[in-house]
């Protein structure tokens, strides 16, 4: 029979996290300084088990491994593709960059780290960090090591359902007040270009930076993708799409209603932002709420929704090679 996968999602504690997580998505976490929920994850940093159906209890990067038939006609012998966050930004990230592929795999032996954002929750007046300005890679360096932080860092304003595309090598951070859905590629490198002066609270020094690292792998100057949504309803639903890059395609699905759904091939990523409803896949129903992350298997072929005020963000990894 078909089913969804349910998954259990990892906690991690953050210097700049907060409890907007458990007020959120009521998860039973105890820390008020959760940063983040990885909802969806095959990494060894944090991977995630699933908690239904005939493969309750097992790890997702094993399923992966063991179980291919699962996941489409892929090559499932390196890592899960994707990372589904929830991140919740009490106070600002550190600003940062992520390498490409061909300069993570080379230096961290791990992949690259492209991401992408939907704002699920900001603040009035929050604002993010989201590229820089400087003309060349001298003038780059140059302000680096001056601490012209204010001179080179790009500071935009951002609101409640927007979606920001974060391609590696891009400067970037959240801003206090923010509460994102992060859809990114399987990775855990990050190259912290400047903290704002915070302590380590355990090492009581100021937390490690990666200078050289991230003045390797900024694009100067910066570069902004050009985002095209793509708007569609299908009966009860609205379909935006977001983006479809070489790493990922992400969508929201906005439900007042009842609606079917037909899989494309391999399988899909989803995670429940908002509302509550009912999917219901072989003629079984599962009950959908806030801060749900699961897997839609290949076999899974259509599928229904139905829910009121029901936000899903469903996630697809791209260019998998076939076995």
């Amino acid at each position: 029979m078909a089913e969804p996968l349910f998954l259990k999602p990892v906690f991690h504690e953050k210097i700049w996290g907060g409890n907007s997580l458990k007020k959120m998505f009521n998860y039973n976490i105890p820390s008020d300084k959760t940063g983040e929920c990885w909802g969806i994850s095959g990494h060894p940093h944090g991977v995630t088990r699933v908690i239904n159906g005939k493969y309750a209890s097992i790890p997702l990067d094993k399923l992966w491994h063991d179980v291919p038939n699962l996941f489409g006609d892929v090559d499932t012998s390196g890592p899960f593709p994707l990372l589904i966050k929830i991140l919740d930004a009490n106070k600002d990230l550190s600003v940062q960059v992520h390498p490409n592929d061909s300069y993570a795999l080379k230096n961290e032996r791990e992949f690259g780290k492209t991401e992408c954002w939907y704002i699920i929750h900001a603040d009035e007046g929050a604002e993010l960090y989201y590229g820089h300005n400087a003309k060349s890679h001298e003038e780059l360096v140059d302000w680096i090591n001056n601490n012209r932080w204010n001179q080179l860092l790009r500071k935009i304003p951002v609101k409640t359902g927007e979606f920001y595309y974060v391609p590696a090598g891009m400067i970037h951070a959240l801003g206090r007040g923010i509460v994102v859905l992060e859809t990114q590629q399987s990775s855990d490198t990050t190259y912290r270009l400047y903290d704002f002066n915070r302590v380590n609270q355990v090492t009581g020094k100021l937390r490690e930076l990666h200078k050289k690292q991230a003045i390797d792998t900024i694009t100067v100057p910066a570069t902004y993708p050009n985002l095209n949504y793509k708007l569609e309803k299908v009966k009860d639903a609205q379909v935006t799409t977001f983006i479809t890059s070489p790493f990922f395609s992400v969508q929201r699905i906005e439900l007042t209603g009842s609606t079917y759904f037909t899989n494309n091939p391999n399988f899909k990523l989803i995670s429940v932002i908002s509302g509550e409803g009912i999917l219901s896949v072989d003629g079984q129903n599962y009950g959908l709420f806030k801060g749900q992350h699961l897997i839609l298997p290949n076999n899974v072929q259509s599928w229904k929704l139905k829910g009121k005020e029901l936000v899903l963000i469903q996630s697809n990894p791209e260019n998998l090679k076939s076995q």
